[in-house]
Order: structure tokens, then sequence, then C-alpha cells
């Protein structure tokens, strides 16, 4: 039976699938990084006081890139070009969730309804996020290579998570309940799709890279496919609950730590 720490450690031992899953991740991160920035910038007068915690939040993102790239260094690597179809943040925002980032290129104020739908369409992604690094947290915390990296970007995902959380039942305590739930329910809806899709795509590079059997990756994909009918039936649920988090304040502390000190 194929283990999901029997997968990882085959993809991360292995150099060239360790340099195309850095990759992707960095590639994710810097993108995330960069559209935090630029809604920093945007943020309504009425929100201002969101802005330093989006900008909080940009920065985990930056430096969880730059840790990326910093574990493909410290093994002589170099990035690679990210497969179109591997692209998790440019799909999503392919399909209209999120902002786009014709709007956030332009010097225009984020209204009240866009800060809406960044929060939700974050907090969608970042339960995805604080999943997969949980997992990661769980099978390879104390690894010699990763260890360190995989404990502070899960703790950095637990606590984007928390945030948005806060912040959304911040905008039902004012009166957005029924926005804010449908933004949820959009984004969440949109984001399994993907994520199936990207997981199918990913793993075929992976394949091919390891000369997986026909038979190993038909079973990937069964997996694949049976996680995507859970989301779509129930699953999706848990990405559209909000509760009050125990990390309050979550993106209000001090700036992160840099990121050569975990890589």
């Amino acid at each position: 039976m194929l283990s999901a720490k029997d997968l990882y450690k085959e993809i991360l031992d292995n150099d060239d699938t360790f340099r195309l899953f850095c990759s992707i991740a960095a590639a994710g991160e810097a993108q995330g990084g960069w559209e935090n920035a630029r809604i920093a910038v945007l943020v309504p007068d009425s929100y201002r006081e969101l802005a330093p915690k989006v900008a909080r939040h940009g920065a985990d993102e930056d430096k969880h890139g730059r840790i990326f790239g910093a574990l493909m260094k410290k093994r002589g690597l170099a990035p690679v070009e990210v497969p179109g179809e591997t692209d998790y943040t440019m799909l999503l925002e392919g399909i209209g969730i999120g902002l786009a980032h014709d709007q956030l290129h332009r010097d225009r104020q984020l209204t009240e309804a866009d800060v809406i739908t960044y929060l939700a369409h974050s907090r969608v992604t970042e339960q995805r996020a604080s999943d997969q690094m949980g997992m990661l947290l769980k099978h390879f915390g104390d690894h010699p290579d990763i260890g360190r990296a995989v404990r502070m970007i899960s703790h950095d995902e637990d606590n984007h998570l928390a945030y948005c959380h806060e912040e959304l039942l911040a905008m039902v305590e004012k009166g957005h309940g029924r926005r804010v739930r449908a933004a949820l329910r959009e984004a969440a809806q949109a984001e399994i799709r993907v994520y199936r899709d990207v997981s199918h795509a990913v793993m075929a590079h992976m394949g091919r890279i390891l000369n997986w059997s026909r038979g190993r990756r038909a079973l990937l994909s069964a997996g694949i496919e049976a996680v995507y009918a859970y989301e779509r039936a129930a699953g999706w649920r848990r990405m559209v609950s909000l509760r009050m988090p125990e990390r309050r304040d979550a993106l209000g502390g001090p700036p992160p730590r840099s990121a050569t000190e975990f890589a």
C-alpha cells in the first residue's frame, strides 16, 4: 500500500523531482507574496488597520519562496520553469477566484466587496496550505535537511489561516454574513476542482521523471479522484466554516525571521 509518506519521500530523495517540487512551491509563494503586497497598498481607507496584516502575510509568503529556493541551492540545484498546468495560483485566477492581477496592477483603491473576496479566497487556499504543511510536518518535521523549514512554514500557514478566520468573522459582525458565505462557497467549490487538476498534473510530471509504472500512476490518479469526490460531496465544508481561532491577532506581531535560518 502506497502511503503519503513513502510518496513524498521518493519525490524528496530524487534531485529532479525535488527541484520540480520546490520550484512549483517557490513560484506559488512568490506570487502570493506579490499579491498580498499589492493588496496591502490598495486596501480602502475604511480598512487601513488591515493593511499591516496583509503586508505581513505577503512577507511570509515571500520568505517561504526564498526558503524553497535556498533548499534547492543547498543541494546544488537550480530552479526549473513551472509547467502552466501545475500553477495553482494562476489557474484559480483564470477562473475568476480572488482578485485579478489586472486589478492589482492599477493604483485604484479596493472596495469593501474586494476585501471580502480577498479574505474568502485566502481562507480557502490557506486551509489547503495548512493541511498540506501539516501532513509534511507529521512525516518530515524531524528530517535533517528540510525539517526546520517544514516546521516554520507550517507554523506560518496556521497563522495565516487563523488570521483569515478572525477577519472574516469581523466582516460577519459588520453585517456582511451573506456576502462572506457566498464568497467562501464560490472559492471552495472552484478550489477543489483546481486542486484536483493540479494534483493530476504534478503527479504526471513526477511519474515521468521517476518512471512510475502504469499501475502506480492509475492508483495515484484514482486516489486523487477519490479525494475530489469526497471534497465535492462534503469535504469542502471545512473550507467555509468560520470559528474564532485560538491564535488571536496572528499576523499582528513582529516581522518574520529570515529564510536563511531555516533552509
